[in-house]
């Protein structure tokens, strides 16, 4: 009878734990589920409306508040401060300055032409232009044009394959527009591009389309590799496909251009933002930061009034950061002097849209 009253005694601890640590478990899950951060990446998340910009005119800011150092338009990220997005992005718009330095002149200024305007892409029911730069986030962009335009109802349903076929994505180019129609979209349209740190997106061009490929476009490989390399490889003994080294002695050949027009609009990969989007002709909205694009876009977003209709994919953690040990890592075979031959060429991006001269690189 002892033994038996024992075991009940047992019995009825035990229980009692297991009571307890399912008290425990409940409790701890509500807590978790009311205090969760919304923006941890590392969570699996449903779609979210990007609404990070709201009612900003009602924050007070002091007038003698002094911005720090980081909050100036130098590519650096400045998360968790979206109430002072607005003075960041005008003071971008400012950084066009530049565009009135006459030594600049031929780095800054280009003509609106048919390769401009084939790369700005049309929303005509939101009322907004979009310049396509390639390596800054452009294909998640395009995304969300297309969603705006209603090819689909959302980003998920989008086929990758018909992103950048464009004959079947709903994106048209500004350029299959009448010239009055052309003029009135640049004077009423909210317009925006991004930008990238410009030799990390060099980089990341070269990557793409001559080491790993990963759209399977052979031409790169198979056609303007070795174009690039019989006009600039000096070891012509080398039988190795095109190296980050030749790549950089063709961008920075003041002759370069006989080769681009050969290799024909595939050079929007590498070519200057100038270039691309004619910043100094054209009076955009918004210039966003790749290096700040998880504050940009839900910025860009809303200022385009369009953040309750479609939100910007989620952004892998870490992806947007400026890599300087990796750009010191591709430039450190290259010769000073072909090294100051491409910021040559690329100084009007970097002072354009903010950038320190990469002085690591070229002293």
């Amino acid at each position: 009878w002892l033994v038996s009253d024992n075991m009940h005694h047992q019995w009825l601890l035990l229980a009692a734990c297991f009571w307890v640590i399912f008290m425990f478990m409940v409790a701890s899950k509500f807590i978790t589920l009311t205090f969760k951060d919304p923006d941890d990446y590392g969570a699996k998340q449903e779609p979210l409306i990007l609404t990070a910009v709201t009612k900003v005119e009602e924050v007070h800011v002091p007038e003698e508040k002094h911005w720090p150092e980081e909050f100036q338009p130098t590519g650096k990220a400045f998360s968790g401060n979206l109430i002072r997005q607005p003075l960041v992005h005008m003071e971008r718009l400012e950084q066009k300055n530049a565009c009135r330095d006459t030594a600049l002149r031929n780095l800054s200024h280009t003509a609106v032409s048919k390769f401009v305007l084939d790369r700005i892409f049309v929303c005509d029911k939101h009322k907004i232009l979009f310049c396509q730069t390639p390596k800054v986030g452009n294909t998640q962009w395009k995304k969300v044009l297309i969603v705006l335009n209603g090819a689909f109802s959302s980003i998920e349903e989008i086929p990758e394959n018909i992103v950048h076929d464009h004959e079947k994505n709903g994106l048209p180019r500004l350029s299959s527009f009448s010239d009055f129609e052309i003029k009135k979209r640049l004077n009423l349209y909210f317009k925006f591009f991004i930008v990238r740190d410009p030799f990390e997106r060099l980089i990341s061009a070269f990557k793409d389309k001559f080491v790993h490929n990963p759209r399977f476009e052979p031409w790169y490989r198979h056609e303007i590799a070795p174009g690039i390399i019989r006009k600039y490889r000096k070891n012509r003994t080398e039988t190795k496909g095109l190296q980050f080294e030749d790549f950089v002695r063709y961008l920075g050949d003041p002759n370069h251009r006989w080769l681009d027009v050969q290799f024909g609009d595939h050079i929007i990969h590498w070519v200057t933002y100038v270039e691309l989007c004619a910043p100094c002709e054209i009076t955009y909205s918004v210039i966003g930061h790749h290096e700040t694009l998880e504050d940009d876009a839900p910025y860009i977003l809303k200022a385009a009034g369009i953040d309750h209709l479609v939100s910007y994919p989620t952004i892998p953690p870490g992806i947007t950061v400026y890599n300087k040990t990796k750009v010191e890592r591709y430039f450190s075979g290259i010769s000073k002097r072909d090294i100051r031959r491409l910021y040559a060429r690329f100084e009007g991006d970097f002072k354009l849209f903010g950038y320190r001269e990469p002085d690591f690189l070229l002293n």
